[in-house]
């Protein structure tokens, strides 16, 4: 085994809106290259101590700027080892036919998850049950039988445009309870807003996980005070290159410090996200 990092951003970022890439700010030359070159990103994870990455895409052209086109990059990006490299793709939430568009990314373009971003795509991820995007069923039900993990953001974001009421955990319920075979993972754990909801659901429901990305790792015992009861439940992630996140193992090493037992950093770092990303996925 070894360690996955469950949450990075390799993304197309010619497609960002100007203001996004200013609230952005510009990585250096040296994390560009990477962000473009599989090559040197992947020896930049043999540096880093991490053995797979997966590299989350979405799409939300309103407020960030991705497009479609963003499947088509990662798709291509992970070529380079799609082992270590695990691509995470994007559908909208209003798709006309979202169930062929996940047959679409899983069998032509290899996508191993789906990426669904409430509140940069404007839209509560239980909207089907009330009858204003019926579509969304087809969506998790197709991933559910195809076996793809959706990793729905949760918790605040400082983007324009973006609007953080859908960003409660809260409104997964329904997804979790209608969909009891689908793999949901919780990035960022609600975070700084609804770390206990997060945690609520990762305790009551099997199918869903706590990913730990966004947060500095010296603060993580202070916003989940049970993470070592959490560690069957819970996953690694950076948010690299995200603001706040300089390198990946300044990352991974400020997590090792924490004092938390090696069993369970080794089910967080290793085991757990060998469940939600398997290394042979079934589809």
């Amino acid at each position: 085994m070894g360690v996955t990092d469950c949450h990075v951003h390799i993304n197309p970022l010619w497609e960002m809106r100007p203001d996004a890439v200013r609230l952005l700010a510009l990585p250096d030359d040296r994390t560009l290259a990477r962000l473009k070159d599989p090559e040197q990103f992947l020896a930049y994870l043999d540096a880093s101590g991490v053995e797979r990455a997966a590299l989350i895409n979405y799409v939300a052209p309103e407020v960030i700027g991705y497009t479609e086109k963003s499947n088509e990059f990662v798709a291509e990006y992970v070529r380079a080892d799609p082992e270590r490299l695990i691509a995470v793709g994007g559908i909208r939430p209003d798709h006309p036919d979202p169930a062929a568009e996940i047959r679409r990314l899983a069998g032509a373009l290899k996508i191993r998850g789906i990426k669904l971003h409430p509140p940069h795509q404007l839209f509560r991820p239980n909207a089907y049950t009330d009858g204003s995007l019926p579509g969304l069923r087809a969506l998790y039900g197709e991933c559910e039988r195809l076996r793809l993990p959706i990793i729905f953001h949760t918790g605040t974001s400082v983007f324009p445009r973006a609007r953080n009421k859908f960003g409660d955990p809260m409104l997964v319920e329904d997804v979790a309870i209608d969909f009891p075979d689908l793999t949901i993972v919780l990035a960022h754990g609600g975070r700084p807003l609804w770390m206990e909801t997060a945690v609520f659901l990762a305790r009551r429901f099997p199918n869903v996980w706590l990913e730990l990305s966004g947060v500095p790792p010296a603060r993580l015992l202070e916003y989940f005070p049970r993470l070592p009861q959490l560690a069957e439940k819970t996953v690694f992630g950076t948010d690299w290159p995200g603001p706040g996140v300089k390198d990946i193992r300044a990352n991974l090493e400020a997590f090792r410090a924490l004092p938390i037992p090696a069993d369970a950093q080794r089910r967080i770092l290793e085991e757990n996200p060998l469940r939600v990303f398997p290394r042979s996925p079934s589809n």
